[in-house]
């Protein structure tokens, strides 16, 4: 497996990690996959360099992730991502019409937490805002309703928790299509079908930073792929 480089020099690197790829080594080696679905390990074989890890991507999400040569240029990006300082840009289908525009500011428990768990951590502050891109109504009952809508959304998370978008949008009764942990089911079997795909809605699609030692602007973006297009089809429209 070689990953697609998006941006490569001295101090960091950038790829187009695919669907189903871990981006950390596991901290639990039972739930994990293998090295063969690792970012962090396969990409070091490729590059014969040492790498360290800036920011996450759920396994489900495909997208543009960001790697550092160095451990102070991991620390330095880091500390970029968590004041906001880097522009993250996703693209998602969800079900139902989204109002044009919306802010989820919904905090959000570690994953890991239990309700009856006394020594977990209180939730954190959490926050997503989007703009509805497109809407579309399709003459087929999937659930209860004579009709199915879908939205897609681009959305940017101003805060970084394990799953955010696909919390935030569940919070709001419009789970992502092809989320099967807090999809709605019927909904995602209907793309499985459509759209022959199984695959989670939801692009990473693209950074917009400063570089930590050059200053240059910096805009990363990935491919859309045979997926999204059919996705494009589906709404009768491109973003772009």
């Amino acid at each position: 497996m070689h990953f697609r480089i998006l941006h490569k020099d001295e101090w960091l690197v950038a790829i187009e990690k695919p669907a189903g790829f871990q981006v950390h080594p596991p901290e639990n080696p039972a739930h994990s996959l293998s090295r063969n679905k690792n970012c962090l390990f396969l990409l070091r074989k490729q590059l014969e360099e040492k790498l360290y890890p800036v920011h996450r991507l759920d396994s489900a999400t495909s997208g543009v992730l960001l790697f550092a040569l160095t451990p102070e240029i991991a620390r330095n990006l880091q500390s970029a991502f968590q004041a906001q300082e880097i522009q993250k840009r996703y693209y998602a289908v969800v079900r139902g019409f989204t109002p044009d525009e919306g802010t989820i500011d919904h905090p959000l428990s570690d994953l890991d937490a239990r309700e009856d768990d006394e020594t977990a951590l209180p939730a954190k502050p959490s926050l997503t805002q989007y703009e509805t891109l497109f809407r579309t109504e399709k003459e087929v009952a999937v659930g209860r309703y004579a009709t199915s809508r879908y939205s897609l959304v681009r959305v940017e998370p101003k805060t970084g928790r394990q799953h955010q978008i696909r919390r935030h949008f569940a919070h709001i009764s419009h789970p992502l299509i092809g989320d099967t942990v807090y999809g709605d089911g019927k909904h995602n079997r209907h793309f499985r079908t459509v759209l022959e795909t199984r695959a989670l809605l939801l692009k990473a699609y693209s950074l917009r930073l400063t570089h930590p030692v050059t200053s240059e602007s910096l805009f990363l973006r990935c491919r859309w792929g045979d997926t999204w297009q059919r996705v494009f089809n589906f709404f009768g429209a491109c973003p772009f």
